[in-house]
């Protein structure tokens, strides 16, 4: 609704670890190279901003919207 993203991840906040999954786990989502992700802020957050490099926000969002879980 918002433009907010949830995502929670189980590994530990520690040495980046959760920031790794995270972007890992978009990359699996959005079918895009994990270099093509970087957390542009609250890296030490739990709330983080993400870039996602050559995607239009439209693009973004119909690759959530079909991602697979979505309760549709």
């Amino acid at each position: 609704m918002d433009g907010t993203l949830r995502v929670r991840v189980a590994a530990p906040p520690v040495g980046g670890a959760a920031n790794a999954a995270l972007l890992r786990f978009l990359a699996g989502v959005l079918d895009v190279p994990r270099s093509r992700l970087a957390i542009a802020s609250g890296t030490s957050n739990r709330h983080k901003r993400v870039v996602v490099e050559g995607m239009t926000p439209g693009e973004l969002q119909k690759r959530l919207r079909d991602a697979p879980g979505q309760g549709r």
